[in-house]
């Protein structure tokens, strides 16, 4: 009976991944704090904080209103009004669902 070289591929991996667990839990291990830890953190505070969920509540009426009472708007302009309300249901949605009670995914 010969063995192929995925065979022995899978065999060797399973063998080092047995024998050797402390590589799996370096790798998911959390590492130290990061230099860009701060800002990313300040940026998502600042996204999701009360100041931008009601910017974002106002910009989605504006747009909503924009684009009821319109009339006859460009392709253009109301492509840009619908990206702007879109972007608006994004950043509001993170304050909704907290309200709602859900924090965010589950991983496995």
């Amino acid at each position: 009976m010969t063995i192929n070289n995925t065979t022995k591929l899978t065999l060797g991996l399973f063998v080092l991944a047995f024998f050797i667990p402390d590589i799996a839990h370096a790798a998911g291990a959390g590492g130290g704090a990061m230099p860009w830890d701060a800002p990313l953190t300040t940026l998502r505070t600042d996204l999701t904080g009360p100041v931008a969920f009601t910017l974002s509540l106002l910009a989605f009426f504006v747009c909503g209103v924009a684009l009821v009472f319109g009339g006859e708007i460009s392709h253009f302009t109301r492509g840009v009004v619908i990206a702007v309300m879109v972007a608006a249901m994004l950043a509001g949605i993170v304050n909704v669902a907290a309200a709602l009670g859900i924090a965010g995914a589950v991983v496995f």
